[in-house]
């Protein structure tokens, strides 16, 4: 197992290399210039002085080379848009505002969608596995800001029972955090269904109903435990996919977190900031994954066991 841990942890950081320097190369090759604005005159003098500052005025090889070692450093450079704002300072205002929203639409997918899934597996082919597979294919094909929209008309402006934008209480999280969880909860759903439908024929379990084991501790114990393993390899995925939808999210509620200061970015072309949440995203998610493999292996006795043997 510990060599397993090594192995992934060496894969995570070539990962995280991987995508700090295809990043930077897209990035710089996007013609134009943050400091020349189209239809903006610009003084050619300040705008030498800031390339200079910024070191955009080095060829590219040195530009990367002064990037890897700031990172080094964990400093993400200063930021063009909002100087004398640093990247670092940007993130820290904004990333705890993303987080408590992230975590609160991924334990409502988790809890929710494994019992909608566990649910409907026990009821199959009656009216609750028909309405919470129906449910599941709305929130896998309706896109989240269009749930987003259709979350404020009704419940923020027309019933106005929650308030429709910024942040402040906890009354400001639960529109967004239903709207980026509606998706990965209708995934969860379904492959917690399918998964508990093949581990409910299993022989095991017919073991475990002729020792004359309740249903719950069957259900909970031995069925559910089992039936959860793919839910948890796919958890990695989805709270990329939640963290990144996010973006849209954070902007439709104008929420003061990561997706605000990613967005600015992209309209300033401030490079350093568009980067620094870029590579700041990236580790954060290479890190689930990693940590999504490990959690695997410990619910998973076999995959322990697999490991040792290779």
């Amino acid at each position: 197992m510990t060599q397993y841990i090594l192995r992934r942890f060496i894969s995570m950081i070539v990962t995280l290399w991987l995508i700090i320097t295809v990043t930077f190369a897209l990035m710089h090759a996007v013609p134009g210039s943050p400091f020349e604005k189209e239809g903006k005159s610009s003084n050619p003098t300040a705008v030498q002085n800031l390339m200079e500052f910024y070191h955009l005025d080095q060829p590219i090889t040195t530009q990367y080379v002064l990037y890897l070692k700031s990172l080094l450093s964990l400093d993400l450079g200063p930021s063009i848009g909002h100087f004398p704002d640093t990247v670092n300072s940007m993130i820290s205002r904004g990333f705890p505002v993303s987080f408590k929203l992230g975590i609160i639409s991924i334990l409502i997918s988790i809890v929710t969608g494994i019992a909608l899934g566990t649910v409907a597996a026990l009821r199959q082919n009656r009216i609750i596995d028909y309405l919470a597979m129906i449910f599941a294919v709305i929130g896998i094909a309706v896109p989240n800001f269009i749930v987003a929209t259709l979350l404020i008309k009704y419940v923020a402006v027309e019933w106005k029972l929650l308030p429709v934008a910024t942040w402040g209480t906890w009354k400001h999280v639960i529109l967004p955090a239903l709207a980026l969880s509606t998706g990965p909860l209708a995934i969860i759903a379904r492959l917690t269904r399918a998964s508990m439908l093949e581990v409910l024929t299993a022989d095991y379990i017919e073991t475990a109903r002729a020792k004359g084991l309740s249903p719950a501790t069957i259900v909970i114990k031995h069925a559910l435990r089992n039936a959860v393993l793919p839910v948890i390899t796919l958890l990695g995925a989805l709270v990329a996919n939640v963290l990144t939808g996010s973006f849209v999210i954070e902007k439709i509620f104008a929420i003061p977190g990561m997706g605000k200061y990613f967005v600015d970015g992209i309209n300033n072309r401030d490079y350093s900031l568009i980067m620094g949440t870029t590579v700041f995203y990236s580790a954060l998610l290479v890190m689930m994954m990693f940590l999504v493999d490990i959690a695997y292996g410990l619910v998973d006795p076999r995959i322990k066991l697999h490991r040792k043997e290779g």
